[in-house]
Parts: C-alpha cells; sequence; structure tokens
C-alpha cells in the first residue's frame, strides 16, 4: 500500500499583497501566504516576542502592535486571522 503525498493547498501558495503596516515587517512585494506566515515568525523569533510563560502567545512590539490591532498580545491562532485583515489577493 502506497502513501499518498499530500498536496499542498492551492491557496496558500498564491501571491498576496501585504498592505503597509503588515509590510513593515514581511516586505512590501506579494508573496503566498505561506511565506508571510514564516517570515513573520522569523521575526517573532528573532525579536524574542513568543512569551516564555505561555508559549502559544505572542508579545507585541511597535511594528506588530498595528498588525494585531492594538493587542499588546495575542494567540498564534488569533494572529493568523488578524494577519487576513492586512493581505489582499494580487
Amino acid at each position: 500500500m502506497t502513501k499518498e503525498k499530500k498536496k499542498p493547498n492551492p491557496a496558500l501558495s498564491q501571491p498576496v499583497q501585504p498592505d503597509d503596516v503588515l509590510a513593515a515587517v514581511v516586505g512590501k512585494d506579494p508573496i503566498p501566504r505561506s511565506e508571510i506566515t514564516k517570515r513573520l515568525w522569523d521575526y517573532i523569533k528573532k525579536n524574542g516576542l513568543q512569551d516564555a510563560k505561555v508559549r502559544t502567545n505572542v508579545n507585541a512590539d511597535a511594528k506588530l502592535l498595528p498588525v494585531f490591532g492594538g493587542k499588546k498580545t495575542v494567540t498564534m491562532f488569533e494572529m493568523t486571522k488578524l494577519v487576513s485583515a492586512h493581505i489582499k489577493k494580487v
């Protein structure tokens, strides 16, 4: 019995345009959603913004505060929803 490879979600590979607020963190060029998530996590890790006690929380700095709608701390799952408000299809 052969195991089928999971097909990548085509919606995640479509380029999207970050707005100015999100572009401050991930860059201004159109990129796939998956790359936006990767760049966000790179930024969060580089700046030590993952909460030390509750690892599923992300603490905002000056660049992330507007992305998070002014919230100082959001969950990983909430972050995905908030980021969606700052992108549009190309």
